[in-house]
């Protein structure tokens, strides 16, 4: 049932009234003044627009913005000819105004429009009768027309081409796959030496590190039913709840690039001193000058970005590392135990993101998805802020066409962060059952791959895809694929590769670390390998005979094998 409903709402996106962007060029009849283009949106099933200015002629603009052109009793004395009409929008259809300006000689009908424009439409017979273009103009724009070259203006209507996908796909697709390898291979190395650590006393005035979080199914319903909450509360209260995700973006993202920079900052031999004893939180455990120095850093540069956000020039620079920080910052704290939690997270989300880009659309007044419309900024929001939970680049083509559509290509946090959950799980799966990481390396190329057919949907379809409709399937599948290739499935969909926790015994040494020691350093010889740890099924360690490795497979012993430090990456060493 789901499917065919899925199969039907797909029919009825093809069915949409097909629409282009399309520039008014307008110059003054008096001279003087430098011709400007304005962004128009039109129907090319009407008549299609030429796509060299300089093959089209300018003609007068006649200015009847005050009526609506809904009957003969709107049309002037003086009829159209040689000249684009401008009429206002309502109380008629597309087809009962164009008809009219056609039969008095119009060459082409622009709408004047206080809505967000939508594209002129109509039934395949009156496209057949009708040979003039249409096309839509905000008032606003009209507005600055006006202002800027009078009521005696020369026009022409024109569609430029414009290259089918632009370079900064590039360089999204580039930070993306960046940062879901860089960040699944962060939480699955991280999330095997703190086995080690877990129960390590900590006798420092700091702790090592933050506790990962395990998602539960119950964790995952709720945040799906919270993701949906908020998206519609956006949707209809975009201008109050858009400084609450703000503030929660500058308050996540300085936490987040103060985590991926402090295991570097804790490696630099300068500022190692301390904090002098006092009662003041978090200062009670004496942090050293070195990470107080990051803190300040990181949330000067989320102040920066805050109050220059609207900075198109360059403020998406740190809008972008600021994400990448979070998206790094969250992989490596949220931790999916199982396949079974991997694919039911996917699997509800892909079914979220399916619903809000591509069956909103029928549901709503305006014909505009929830997602997109949420994602890029309402149009008719007063405040025109955009939500910064997205990476951004702008475009890099030179079209003219680029003042019409968003200046920026945009990919959300969930579609890196959801597919790199799964990323990270896959890597740390990777190292428990000793495979040469290759369900990390295939789940990673998987995802590249499905960026990619993202990319391509989105030049053919033109208009804002839900990722997660391409990515989920090749990441799923793909990792499923290596765990029937390798007769691993069942210990793949269970967890059940890993080793659990177990307290260290009272005669194994701790091991190194590049935490900041308070008072002396570790004795650099003491080796991972010379403290064993007993396996889930070995119960306790034997002493005197073989031991398992908990950097190996529970179901085959590693016959004496060590595993040496370097195999146990420090967290924050690949950022």
């Amino acid at each position: 049932m789901a499917a065919a409903r899925l199969a039907a709402a797909l029919l009825l996106l093809a069915a949409q009234v097909a629409c282009e962007f399309g520039l008014l060029r307008v110059v003054s009849r008096n001279g003087g003044i430098r011709g400007k283009d304005y962004c128009i949106l039109y129907n090319p099933q009407w008549a299609h627009l030429p796509r060299d200015l300089s093959k089209v002629s300018l003609l007068k603009l006649r200015d009847l913005s005050s009526t609506q052109l809904c009957s003969y009793l709107d049309l002037p004395v003086e009829d159209f000819t040689n000249q684009i009409a401008l009429v206002a929008r309502g109380n008629c259809t597309f087809y009962e105004k164009v008809r009219l300006a056609q039969g008095s000689g119009a060459h082409a009908l622009l709408i004047v429009s206080k809505e967000k424009l939508v594209p002129p439409g109509g039934n395949k017979t009156q496209y057949e009768e009708i040979s003039i273009p249409v096309a839509l103009l905000s008032h606003r724009d009209l507005r600055d027309i006006f202002r800027r070259f009078g009521r005696a203006v020369m026009v022409a209507l024109y569609a430029p081409g414009e290259p089918a996908m632009d370079y900064n796909m590039v360089i999204i697709f580039v930070m993306a796959v960046g940062t879901v390898a860089l960040g699944g291979y962060w939480a699955g190395s991280r999330d095997v030496k703190k086995r080690y650590m877990k129960h390590k006393r900590d006798d420092g005035p700091e702790k090592q590190e933050d506790e990962a979080v395990d998602v539960t199914p119950v964790m995952i319903c709720v945040f799906v039913v919270m993701c949906c909450v908020m998206l519609v509360l956006l949707y209809y209260f975009y201008d109050h709840l858009v400084y609450v995700i703000i503030g929660i973006f500058c308050l996540a993202s300085s936490t987040g690039l103060y985590s991926c920079l402090a295991p570097c900052v804790r490696k630099l031999p300068f500022c190692t001193c301390r904090v002098p004893d006092n009662n003041l939180p978090y200062f009670h455990k004496r942090p050293q000058a070195r990470m107080l120095l990051l803190a300040l850093f990181c949330v000067t540069v989320t102040v920066v970005w805050g109050i220059f956000r609207n900075e198109d020039q360059w403020a998406w620079v740190l809008q972008d590392i600021l994400g990448i920080a979070f998206c790094l910052y969250m992989l490596k704290t949220i931790r999916l135990p199982t396949f079974k939690a991997c694919t039911l997270l996917l699997l509800v989300l892909f079914i979220y993101d399916v619903f809000f880009v591509f069956i909103t659309p029928f549901l709503t007044k305006s014909g505009n998805s929830i997602m997109v419309e949420v994602a890029t900024g309402p149009s008719n929001s007063s405040t025109h802020e955009k939500l910064p939970m997205v990476l951004k680049v702008p475009r890099l083509n030179t079209s003219p066409l680029s003042l019409c559509d968003r200046p920026f290509s945009l990919l959300g946090f969930g579609d890196i962060l959801v597919p790199g959950l799964l990323v990270a799980y896959c890597h740390r799966f990777d190292i428990q059952v000793q495979s040469s990481r290759i369900y990390f390396v295939a789940c990673t190329i998987a995802y590249g791959l499905g960026l990619l057919v993202t990319f391509v949907a989105l030049v053919l379809m033109q208009r804002g895809q839900p990722a997660l409709l391409y990515l989920v399937p090749c990441t799923l599948m793909t990792s499923c694929t290596v765990a029937l290739w390798r007769r691993e499935l069942g210990a793949f969909w269970t967890g059940s590769g890993f080793a659990k926790d177990v307290p260290q015994t009272s005669w194994a040494p701790a091991p190194p670390t590049d935490s900041d020691a308070p008072l002396s350093q570790q004795p650099a010889s003491e080796d991972l390998a010379k403290s064993p740890l007993p396996t889930e099924e070995a119960g306790v360690a034997d002493s005197a005979g073989d031991h398992h490795s908990p950097m190996a497979s529970t179901s085959s012993p590693t016959n004496g094998d060590q595993v040496q430090p370097s195999s146990v990456v420090q967290p924050g060493t690949s950022a």
